[in-house]
């Protein structure tokens, strides 16, 4: 038998696992409840399964039930990115570009290439959204974003994978602290210290947190901020120590008292990928500007002290 089911249909049912009730539901499509309870119905027999458990503390969902909404919320919301699209081309924006980044990728090398990306194509619009790699990862699989900036450490099977960047974090402290006269210590040794750490939903405050699980231990954590460069302003005022890319740290340092401390751990030194789930088939302009970060990394020389397993 063949699946016969409307938007009205998917938009209807994810509201019912909202709600647990189908007449609640009913009132957010705008239609009555016997028509909403004869459109589940239609659904059931249409699929050939039962979707939902029917009982007196409400509505749940059957193992098919989870996996039709799953699917349910995914059309949707391409359909919302649909209308989204339409919109902008009829405001006379010819297309988007959709970036997920981890939190250096983020700060420390897309503006300047966003920049002259926007220039260039004047009618595209760039979705830029800051999450940690292993989310990136998942959004570019299901198509929820168009091209991923993420650690290389994360796991990128089924995606087409370019080599961009090298991410080195390094720890900077006061130049009065007592951790200044190290030249490069392990991170695990840094715990017991204050730190200054960038706000929880960040990439980098969710890769610390993954890092000192594996430790078993907790980050001390004395402040929270929105930047690399205010973490770096905070230092210099002897508040903590901080965690920030190599390139953030020397460029403040020619201007703040802080000093740069080399981490000994592996996991310190990162190569940034840009992922896709094809290439070929991305839009001319989608296609440009993954050319134009992979040019403007050409610019920076690779460090010759990486060692080579991660390089």
């Amino acid at each position: 038998m063949a699946m016969q089911f409307d938007f009205v249909d998917l938009r209807l049912f994810s509201y019912v696992a909202e709600e647990g009730s189908l007449t609640r539901a009913a009132a957010r499509v705008f239609i009555s409840l016997p028509a909403a309870s004869m459109r589940i119905k239609n659904l059931e027999q249409s699929i050939g399964v039962p979707l939902l458990n029917r009982g007196a503390q409400g509505i749940t969902l059957r193992p098919a039930g989870e996996t039709f909404l799953a699917h349910a919320r995914q059309v949707l919301h391409q359909v919302e990115l649909l209308r989204s699209d339409l919109q902008d081309y009829a405001e006379g924006i010819k297309g988007s570009v959709s970036v997920q980044a981890n939190t250096t990728a983020m700060t420390e090398f897309l503006p300047h290439v966003l920049s002259q990306y926007l220039a260039a194509w004047h009618d595209i619009n760039v979705d830029l959204r800051e999450r940690p790699s292993d989310e990136i990862v998942r959004a570019v699989l299901s198509g929820a974003t168009d091209i991923g900036l993420v650690a290389g450490s994360v796991n990128t099977e089924g995606l087409q994978v370019l080599p961009y960047r090298h991410d080195r974090l390094v720890l900077v402290v006061a130049q009065s602290h007592p951790l200044a006269a190290f030249d490069s210590i392990a991170f695990e040794e840094t715990i017991e210290s204050p730190y200054i750490v960038l706000h929880e939903g960040t990439a980098i405050h969710s890769f610390l947190k993954r890092i000192t699980d594996t430790m078993g231990r907790t980050l001390q954590t004395r402040i929270q901020v929105g930047s690399f460069e205010a973490a770096c302003r905070m230092v210099a005022a002897n508040a903590g120590i901080s965690l920030v890319p190599e390139s953030v740290a020397k460029r403040h340092a020619d201007v703040l008292p802080i000093h740069i401390v080399g981490l000994s751990n592996e996991w310190a030194i990162r190569d940034l990928l840009i992922c896709v789930r094809d290439m070929e088939s991305l839009p001319s302009f989608t296609y440009e500007l993954i050319q134009l970060l992979l040019a403007d990394a050409k610019t920076v020389p690779v460090p010759t002290d990486i060692p080579s397993a991660l390089v």
